[in-house]
């Protein structure tokens, strides 16, 4: 989705504009998607939430699944998006949020490859005197955020790797006479959450962590959405409102692998 993020600056884009999202067309090769814990709630109705390794940082990460395969995005079908909730990262398109080296700090970018960012037409980035205009200043507070929203994602992740609590998902999906495997998940092991203690359920339930467990262990099932869209409600980017605002086969068979991770 993201093809050249670079550092928002004066000097760089003193003239830049960014235009309003009229379609999703830059989103229907993505086939999954990072979704931080506050999302989970509203998402688990509609997506398959599983975790991932972050292999760069050596931590897991939730993301929800848009396809069953890469460059798949089941979701974008005629330039709009079937569902009701659309992740954030999707939302905040083209704008990321990156470390700049200091503590506790961070810079706004922006995807310069993106067919939404010119010179020529769309809300402008700086004004006249050179200061953010009104739409980063609406992007720097969303970014923020969703910055202290992926903390407390980090957070819930590394708890539940410490209490051993991921286990390997692997997905047996018939597609027609095919019969495909989709691996490299990982979900909450349902057996080992029944055999917490006492006191680590209600460390937990303190972390409020609990309704998060529930909610990626209910998604699972929305896998079949993936295979069978007979029902959708179909909205369109005009439909966001406020971009920066607050914050066909057969069922498949389920799977869980034999090993877990170590």
């Amino acid at each position: 989705m993201f093809k050249s993020v670079v550092p928002i600056t004066i000097e760089k884009h003193g003239k830049s504009k960014v235009k309003t999202i009229q379609n999703f067309d830059y989103a229907k090769n993505v086939n999954m998607a990072s979704i931080m814990v506050h999302e989970f709630s509203r998402a688990a109705s509609i997506y398959p939430i599983v975790f991932i390794e972050d292999k760069t940082k050596d931590q897991f990460k939730p993301v929800v699944l848009l396809g069953l395969e890469e460059g798949e995005n089941l979701f974008v079908q005629d330039e709009k998006w079937q569902a009701s909730y659309i992740p954030a990262i999707i939302r905040r398109y083209p704008f990321a949020l990156a470390k700049t080296g200091e503590e506790g700090r961070f810079m706004v970018c922006i995807d310069e490859g993106s067919d939404l960012f010119n010179t020529e037409e769309g809300q402008d980035l700086f004004n006249e005197n050179g200061e953010p205009a009104e739409l980063m200043e609406r992007v720097k507070r969303y970014l923020a955020e969703l910055q202290q929203m992926d903390k407390f994602t980090e957070d819930f992740c590394s708890y539940l790797a410490e209490k051993n609590m991921f286990t390997p998902l692997n997905m047996k999906v018939r597609l027609g006479n095919e019969l495909r495997n989709i691996t490299g998940a990982y979900i909450i092991n349902e057996e080992r959450l029944n055999a917490l203690s006492n006191d680590t359920f209600l460390e937990m339930h303190a972390k409020r962590y609990i309704p998060v467990v529930y909610s990626h262990l209910s998604s699972i099932s929305q896998i079949e959405r993936l295979l069978n869209f007979k029902e959708k409600k179909v909205i369109s980017a005009k439909d966001l409102g406020q971009q920066f605002g607050e914050v066909t086969t057969e069922a498949p068979e389920v799977v869980k692998a034999g090993k877990d991770k170590k």
